[in-house]
C-alpha cells in the first residue's frame, strides 16, 4: 500500500474518533442542559407554586357588573356603575369576533397548552440581552391569568407565575370557556369592560350585530385601551384595525372582498351610553337610591338587576305627553330668543364645514334638552324661511309655519304681537333649538322654564306604571313627581266631597253658594274665599258644585256640613299626611301640600272602590346569578277574597245554600270566592277597604260629570264614557292639575314653576294640565275596553227635583235622576217655591267656563 494512502486512512480514523468524542460531549451537555432545564422548570414551579392561586377560583371571583334596571316588560331603563360590563357566553360570540382576537393576540390559541414556546424563547433572549423583559408575547390564557390574579410589572418572576398559572387554567377550563372569560374580563377603554359592553360604547350595537371591521377595531384596542380606542384617536384605532384585519386575512379568517370592505369601513369616533330602551331616568334614580340603602356600595358593582313596575307603553306616553305639553305652554308665553349668537362672515360660510372654527362646530354638538335639536341659522330669506346648519354639517330649512308662533316674550304674563316676518324672530348667526313636527318639517323651539310631572298608578295594587318628574333629567334631577309638594287646589275637592258624603250629605244636598267671611287665628287674617268669576250662584246641589268647581260651596260644605276634624280623619284614609291636611277652612280649596305621587295614590283609592293601595316602584330584585332576592307583595284589591253573607245569589235572591238543580243552572257563570272556597284565597295580601264602595262610587259618578260637562270636558275628546276626573288650579295660578281615572288606571298631571311664581293669566288646570292628561290617556287607553266600577249593593237611583234635590213628585217637570245610598235618600216636605236671592231669573245653571276654572283665593 502506498505510504501516502496509509497516512490518509490514519487521519480519517483520528477525525472519526474526534467527531464521536464531540458528539458524546454534545449529547452529554444536551442531556445535562435538559436535566438542568427540567430541574430549573421544576425548581421554578416549586419556587412560585406557593403563591399561585387555584385556577378554579376564577369561577368564584365576581366581575364588577353595574346595576341594571328594567321595566316590567323587559326594557332596559338604566345601567349604573363605574364599570360597564355585559356578560356573554362563548355561544353568543360571533365567529369573526373570536377570529379577530385570535389573529391579533394569539394565533395558536386553540392548539397551545396555555404557553407558547416562541414567546418563552423571546422572553429568555430579552432577559439575557437586557436583563429585563419589555415585550409582550403572552398568550390569551396568560393575559387572563395576569388580569385575574397578577400585576402588570415586567419581572421574570411574574412571567413565571403567569406561565404556570396559565397552564393550570388550561387544565381546568376548555378553550371556549377561556375565550369567554377573557372577552368578558378585559378592559377596552371608556369604562367598557368586556367585548359586549365595548360594542355598545363604541358602536351602539349589540355584540351579535357588529361586522368584521368593528370586531377588528375592538381587538386592536386591547394592547393600549387608553390610546387605541376610537373615541380618543380615530387615527390610532384605524391603524390598529388595519393590522388586525391584515392578520385575519393572512390567517384565512376573511377573504379578499371582506378585507377590502373592512379596510374602507368608516371609523366611528363617538361615545355611546348604555343601550337604554326606555327613558325613565327619574324612576332609575328612585331605584338607585333605594338599592343603595339596601345593599350599600355593592349596588354599583355586584350585578344586581331590578325589575320595576313600569309599563313601557305607558312610560313612553308619559314622556311624550309631558314634553309636548310643556313645549306648547312655552310657545303660548312667547319666544325668549336664541341660545346665543355668533358672527358668520361670508368667508366662513364659503368654507367646507370641516374647516369652520372649532368653537362653532362644538356649539352644534352641545347637549339639547328634552329631545330638541341644536341648529345654527345661516340665512333668513324674504319668503320667511330660514336656512339651518345642523350637527355634522348637515343643512335644512326652517319653514314659516314653524316660526310664526314666536311672539316676543316680555315677562311670564306678557308677550308682544305676533311676528309678520321671519326676520323679526331670527338672524344669521343665531344658535337655536328646533323640534320635528308631525308634517316632517322643523319648528322653532325653546327649553321651557315651566316644569311638570306625570304619575300613573294601577288601582289594583298601587304599581307605579309611569312616572316622569320633569322636562329633562340631565338639566334638572329634581323629581317633581315625588319631591315637589305643591297646593293641589281644586283637584283636592273630590276628597272633601267624599268626607261630606260620609257624614250624611248626598250628591243632591243643596249648599248655598254665597260669600263667606271667617276669622281664623291659623290663617292670621280675615278669610274671604271667592269664586273665580266673582259671581255667586245661590243654592247649588253638590254634584253641580263639583262639576263647576265652585269654591264657596266647597268651603261651606267643609265648615258647616262636615266639620274639619271629621274631614281630616276621613281624608287620611286616602294616604295623605299632615302637610296636605291643614286644620282650617283652606283645606276645602286644597291649600295643603301634596306631591303628584300623593295625589295619584288618593285617586287610585277612589278608582278601585275605596281600597287603600300603596304605590310601589320596585317589583323584583335579582342577584348576579339571576337568583331572586326580593319580590314585592303589594296589597291588592280582591273583593272575592273577603267572606260575605249570604254565600250565594240565585237570580236576585240571596241564599246560604243552593239545591242541586240551582247549582246546575248557575254552573257556567259561577265563580268561587272566599265564602264558598276559602282555601283558594289563603295568604293573599288584601288591600283594606278604608272607604266604603258606596262612597267611592258616588264620588266617581260625580267626577264623571266633571268630564262630561264640567271643567274637565276636554277629556271627552277621547270618546269614552268610563272616565272620572277633576281639574285643579291653586292660589294665584301657581299650580295647574288634572287627575283622572277609570277602573284600570289613575293618572295625575301637575304643571308649575319651580320658583312657585304664578303661571300666567288663563293658565288653569283645564287649559294647562288637562291637555297633557288627554294626550297621555289617548295613548294609554288605545284599544283598551271601557271599564268603570260597577254600581255596588246599597245604591239606588231616584228621580229628583233639579232645584231642591228632593225626590220628584209624580208628573213634576225639571227633574233628573240621582244616585244615593239606599239608606240616605233625602226626605223632603212639600215647600213653596223659593225665590233666587241672586236674581238668576232664567233658572238655567250657567255653563262652566272651560278656560276659567275656579281658582282658589285665600284672602
Amino acid at each position: 500500500m502506498h505510504k501516502s494512502t496509509k497516512k490518509e486512512l490514519g487521519l480519517r480514523h483520528i477525525r472519526r474518533h474526534k467527531l464521536i468524542r464531540v458528539l458524546i460531549v454534545m449529547l452529554g451537555l444536551g442531556a445535562i442542559s435538559g436535566i438542568g432545564v427540567t430541574a430549573g422548570v421544576i425548581g421554578a414551579y416549586y419556587y412560585v407554586q406557593p403563591g399561585l392561586p387555584a385556577a378554579e377560583t376564577i369561577r368564584d371571583i365576581p366581575l364588577q357588573i353595574p346595576l341594571r334596571i328594567f321595566s316590567r316588560d323587559g326594557y332596559l331603563i338604566s345601567e349604573i356603575g363605574e364599570r360597564r360590563r355585559i356578560l356573554v357566553t362563548y355561544d353568543e360570540l360571533p365567529q369573526h369576533v373570536v377570529d379577530a382576537f385570535v389573529a391579533a393576540e394569539d394565533q395558536r390559541f386553540f392548539v397551545h397548552p396555555g404557553i407558547d414556546y416562541r414567546g418563552i424563547v423571546r422572553a429568555f433572549v430579552q432577559l439575557a440581552m437586557t436583563g429585563d423583559i419589555s415585550s409582550g408575547g403572552s398568550t390569551l390564557t396568560q393575559q387572563l391569568a395576569r388580569d385575574y390574579f397578577l400585576t402588570r410589572e415586567q419581572k421574570f418572576a411574574r412571567k413565571l407565575r403567569e406561565a404556570f398559572l396559565a397552564y393550570k387554567i388550561e387544565q381546568e377550563f376548555t378553550k371556549e370557556q377561556i375565550m369567554a372569560l377573557f372577552l368578558n374580563k378585559m378592559f377596552f377603554g371608556q369604562r367598557a369592560y368586556g367585548v359586549a359592553a365595548a360594542a355598545q360604547v363604541y358602536f351602539n350595537k349589540n355584540l351579535a350585530d357588529i361586522n368584521a371591521a368593528e370586531a377588528a377595531t375592538l381587538a386592536g384596542v386591547l394592547p393600549a385601551p387608553s390610546r387605541y380606542n376610537p373615541v380618543y384617536s380615530a387615527a390610532n384605532a384605524e391603524m390598529r384595525r388595519g393590522y388586525v384585519l391584515g392578520r385575519m386575512h393572512d390567517l384565512g379568517y376573511i377573504d379578499d372582498n371582506t378585507y377590502d370592505e373592512a379596510m374602507t369601513w368608516e371609523m366611528e369616533s363617538r361615545l355611546y351610553g348604555a343601550a337604554v330602551e326606555l327613558n325613565a331616568p327619574y324612576v332609575a334614580e328612585m331605584v338607585r337610591s333605594e338599592m343603595l340603602k339596601r345593599y350599600g356600595e355593592g349596588t354599583y358593582t355586584d350585578g344586581y338587576q331590578v325589575v320595576t313596575a313600569l309599563d313601557s307603553r305607558l312610560q313612553k306616553a308619559a314622556n311624550y305627553s309631558l314634553r309636548n305639553g310643556l313645549l306648547e305652554f312655552t310657545r303660548r308665553r312667547g319666544y325668549r330668543g336664541p341660545i346665543s349668537s355668533v358672527d358668520l362672515s361670508d368667508e366662513i360660510l364659503a368654507r367646507p364645514f370641516t374647516e369652520w372654527p372649532i368653537g362653532i362646530r362644538e356649539m352644534l354638538e352641545q347637549y339639547a334638552p328634552g329631545g330638541l335639536t341644536v341648529a345654527l341659522v345661516t340665512a333668513v330669506h324674504e319668503n320667511n324661511t330660514a336656512s339651518l346648519l345642523l350637527r355634522g354639517g348637515k343643512t335644512d330649512t326652517l319653514p314659516w309655519s314653524g316660526i310664526r308662533w314666536a311672539n316676543r316674550f316680555i315677562d311670564r304674563d306678557t308677550f308682544g304681537p305676533a311676528p309678520e316676518t321671519a326676520a323679526e324672530v331670527l338672524a344669521p348667526g343665531d344658535l337655536i333649538y328646533i323640534m320635528p313636527t308631525t308634517k316632517g318639517s322643523w319648528a322653532l323651539a325653546q327649553v321651557p322654564e315651566v316644569q311638570g310631572a306625570v304619575v300613573s298608578i294601577d288601582p289594583f295594587d298601587g304599581a307605579v306604571t309611569a312616572l316622569t318628574g320633569g322636562f329633562d333629567f340631565t338639566t334638572s334631577k329634581f323629581n317633581r313627581a315625588r319631591q315637589a309638594y305643591r297646593q293641589p287646589g281644586s283637584s283636592f275637592k273630590p276628597f272633601i266631597y267624599s268626607a261630606a258624603l260620609e257624614y250624611g250629605n248626598t250628591p243632591a244636598t243643596v249648599v248655598l253658594d254665597a260669600p263667606v267671611v271667617i276669622n281664623s287665628s291659623e290663617l292670621e287674617a280675615v278669610w274671604r274665599p271667592i269664586n273665580y268669576s266673582g259671581r255667586f250662584y245661590g243654592p247649588t246641589r253638590m254634584r253641580e258644585a263639583l262639576k263647576r268647581s265652585m269654591n264657596l260651596v266647597s268651603v261651606r260644605l267643609l265648615l258647616f256640613e262636615t266639620g274639619i276634624g271629621n274631614a281630616v280623619r276621613h281624608i287620611e284614609k286616602f294616604g295623605f299626611g299632615d302637610a296636605a291636611l291643614p286644620r282650617n277652612g283652606s283645606l276645602a280649596l286644597g291649600a295643603g301640600a301634596a306631591s303628584p305621587l300623593d295625589m295619584a295614590q288618593g285617586y287610585a283609592t277612589l278608582a278601585n272602590g275605596g281600597h287603600a293601595v300603596k304605590p310601589y316602584i320596585i317589583d323584583a330584585i335579582y342577584g348576579p346569578e339571576g337568583e331572586m332576592l326580593y319580590r314585592a307583595d303589594p296589597a291588592i284589591v280582591c273583593d272575592a277574597c273577603v267572606p260575605r253573607e249570604p254565600a250565594f245569589t240565585y237570580g236576585d235572591e240571596p241564599k246560604d245554600e243552593l239545591t242541586l238543580d240551582e247549582m246546575v243552572e248557575i254552573a257556567a257563570v259561577y265563580q268561587p270566592d272566599a265564602t264558598t272556597a276559602p282555601e283558594l284565597f289563603e295568604g293573599i295580601n288584601i288591600a283594606p277597604q278604608t272607604v266604603s264602595p258606596q262612597n267611592a262610587f258616588l264620588v266617581q259618578d260625580m267626577m264623571r260629570d266633571v268630564v262630561r260637562a264640567g271643567t274637565g270636558r276636554r277629556a271627552m275628546a277621547l270618546g269614552r264614557n268610563d272616565l272620572s276626573g277633576k281639574t285643579g288650579t291653586s292660589n294665584d295660578r301657581r299650580d295647574a292639575w288634572f287627575g283622572g281615572f277609570n277602573a284600570d288606571i289613575a293618572t295625575i298631571v301637575w304643571v308649575g314653576y319651580d320658583d312657585d311664581l304664578p303661571l300666567a293669566r288663563g293658565e288653569e288646570g283645564s287649559r294647562t294640565a288637562l291637555p297633557i292628561w288627554v294626550e297621555f290617556s289617548r295613548i294609554a287607553l288605545k284599544g283598551v275596553p271601557e271599564h268603570q266600577m260597577p254600581m255596588p249593593d246599597g245604591i239606588v237611583s231616584v228621580l229628583i227635583d233639579r232645584e231642591s234635590g228632593c225626590p220628584a213628585r209624580a208628573g213634576q217637570r225639571n227633574v233628573i235622576f240621582e244616585v244615593f245610598r239606599e239608606d240616605n235618600v233625602p226626605e223632603c216636605e212639600a215647600t213653596e217655591e223659593v225665590l233666587d236671592p241672586f236674581n238668576n231669573a232664567s233658572g238655567i245653571d250657567p255653563e262652566p267656563e272651560e278656560e276659567k276654572e275656579e281658582s282658589e283665593s285665600l284672602f
